[in-house]
């Protein structure tokens, strides 16, 4: 089966040959999969080592001098470790690139907490003009990839091995009316790969049900649309719990409402498992998405249980 990251270094091949401006900048992770764009191109795809900051610097000055560059590792590398330099070298001097990370919240949990990063979108939240993309199927990673290099600015997409079994017709920017529940009904934004969770969650309740694949900008026009007078929302994100809350906020900040921000707690957990054991212990499996819904919207007693 096609994962995102098979499919972006596929895709990312083929820029590299289409246009000259795009460059490649590896930390070693996924370098086997470019040895072929390497030898083609090898003013243009760079492999620093294990070296993740300056690979964000490096992308920096490539940016100065009028290239594209997609940087690329695991996202406890790419965002976390290298922050400093995505603040300075990327923000503070104006210069543009993709980031595109690998790994996510907890997609190889054997590699333990050196390989997790709940927090990635959260962090880069602290810094101004960035798009962030969050597919959640192979052939939106592409759609979302090509769009973020075609552009000029500066875009972070999230890989993931957490996929949803189908794609959807996504446009960069904008939620996509998944479900429509009646006037007033809640409103539940379930974001890149926690969609198939989220409609599993939901089978048979009366509640809007939005997908985001792009949370940066946040399509808050989108969200006005979908709520009447009842303005409850639910996020459910593939990162830390609440990542998004502040934009639903000012996104309603005209409208009573209530969040209820569902995710990746805070706690570390501290025993390996699986990608399946992180989602049951964080809440995020369907089941239990379904009694979080029904205890916030206060609606339990008339919420059946999925079967099973």
């Amino acid at each position: 089966m096609t994962t995102m990251r098979d499919r972006f270094a596929d895709v990312t091949g083929r820029l590299l040959d289409d246009d000259p401006r795009v460059a490649l900048v590896l930390a070693d992770i996924s370098a086997d999969r470019f040895r072929e764009a390497a030898a083609a191109h090898p003013d243009r795809v760079l492999n620093v080592g294990i070296r993740e900051q300056l690979m964000v610097s490096v992308a920096g000055g490539l940016a100065l001098t009028g290239l594209r560059p997609v940087v690329h590792t695991f996202a406890s590398f790419l965002v976390e470790r290298a922050f400093e330099q995505i603040k300075l070298d990327l923000n503070h001097q104006d210069a543009a690139a993709v980031l595109v990370s690998a790994n996510g919240s907890y997609d190889w949990p054997e590699g333990g907490r050196t390989h997790q990063a709940p927090g990635d979108v959260a962090l880069l939240d602290t810094l101004p003009d960035w798009t962030v993309h969050v597919p959640g199927h192979p052939d939106e990673a592409e759609t979302l990839l090509r769009h973020a290099v075609a552009g000029d600015g500066r875009a972070y997409v999230r890989l993931s091995e957490q996929r949803n079994t189908a794609a959807r017709p996504i446009t960069p920017g904008r939620f996509l009316t998944l479900r429509q529940g009646s006037a007033g009904a809640a409103v539940v934004v379930a974001v890149g790969p926690m969609l198939d969770l989220v409609l599993a969650a939901v089978e048979g309740l009366d509640i809007t049900v939005l997908y985001a694949a792009t949370v940066r900008p946040f399509d808050g026009a989108a969200l006005r649309a979908a709520l009447g007078d009842r303005a409850d929302v639910v996020l459910v994100e593939p990162y830390l719990a609440g990542t998004s809350a502040h934009q639903v906020d000012e996104a309603l900040a005209h409208l009573p409402h209530r969040v209820l921000g569902l995710g990746v707690a805070r706690p570390e957990l501290r025993r390996y498992g699986t990608m399946a054991d992180h989602l049951a212990a964080h809440g995020l499996d369907p089941r239990s998405l379904r009694a979080r819904l029904a205890a916030f919207l206060d609606t339990s007693a008339g919420v059946p249980s999925l079967a099973g």
